[in-house]
């Protein structure tokens, strides 16, 4: 989808520094994937302390099942 986008030229300057991406397209899809991975993870964070551990549960037998 062709997008207009009007971009910190200085941001963009930085992105493609850390990324070692050569185009804009290919530094902003890059940011906006990462953007998204963070926000993921900090959703199951906030699980963190708030779900019930089953202390019987073992883990290593699951993998063994077919």
């Amino acid at each position: 989808m062709a997008t207009n986008l009007s971009l910190d030229q200085e941001l963009l300057e930085r992105a493609f520094e850390v990324s070692g991406e050569r185009t804009k397209k290919a530094a902003v899809t890059r940011a906006l994937q990462e953007f998204i991975a963070r926000r993921r993870q900090r959703r199951v964070a906030e699980l963190l302390g708030k779900l019930e551990w089953d202390a019987s549960y073992d883990y290593k037998a699951e993998r063994n099942r077919k």
